[in-house]
């Protein structure tokens, strides 16, 4: 088994939902609480496990935003794992997941520099490096049902754009949405292998809109638009 994430990055909004309740789960979580640094300060500070990065591809009039969410990869090869000094970094065999154990990392920075996708954050609290756990403490919780077994970020997401599952299933959702929409790796040349896929933004061509006829509504909105009106 090889659990991941799928992320559809053709209809991601950039809400960022994902991020919130991320961190609201993972603060009463597997984890412990997470730092936050002068939250209404002008220069916020904290551990997000989830960040979202905005891109713009395309060239005008076809351009588009790209809201490309950034978290652990929970990579085959990780790197992340075998810098690390006390073996507090580690991977599970059953289901693939990267994990810390918190009672062994003593916060030296070796994973964070060797991690390519900036996925891990020392806890100035605590004095330790923590990362995303796909929710570990959630998706095996028999308690729950089993619809509700999956990562924070996916049963939040507005848009669907998250997805959960297994990748060594061929028949899996997040299998058949990789195959079946082209997704891929993150910097697949670097060899970490991640299992976490992307599935690529389709570019669209605008839609033709008619010219505006003189004395139209929409004439006289865009006439009055941005305009001052003396009263």
């Amino acid at each position: 088994m090889k659990l991941g994430l799928v992320i559809d990055l053709d209809v991601c909004v950039g809400c960022h939902a994902c991020t919130v309740s991320c961190k609201q789960w993972n603060t009463s979580g597997a984890t412990g609480p997470l730092t936050d640094l002068k939250p209404y300060d002008e220069d916020p500070q904290g551990v997000w496990f989830n960040r979202i990065r905005h891109f713009e591809v395309g060239d005008s009039p076809n351009s588009k935003t790209v809201n490309m969410p950034m978290s652990c990869m929970h990579c085959e090869q990780a790197d992340c794992v075998d810098v690390c000094p006390t073996g507090a970094s580690y991977k599970r065999v059953e289901d693939g997941i990267v994990l810390i154990d918190q009672d062994k990392c003593m916060g030296c920075n070796y994973c964070s520099w060797a991690c390519p996708y900036g996925a891990r954050e020392l806890d100035r609290d605590t004095g330790t490096m923590k990362k995303c756990t796909l929710c570990i403490d959630r998706i095996y919780d028999e308690n729950l049902e089993e619809i509700d077994r999956q990562p924070s970020c996916v049963i939040t997401c507005p848009s669907n754009a998250r997805h959960f599952g297994d990748f060594d299933d061929p028949e899996s959702n997040v299998s058949t949405l990789v195959r079946q929409r082209g997704g891929h790796q993150l910097m697949p040349e670097l060899g970490y292998s991640p299992t976490n896929h992307y599935l690529p933004p389709r570019i669209m061509k605008p839609m033709p809109t008619a010219e505006a006829k003189p004395g139209s509504l929409i004439s006289s909105v865009k006439k009055w638009v941005n305009q001052s009106v003396s009263r």
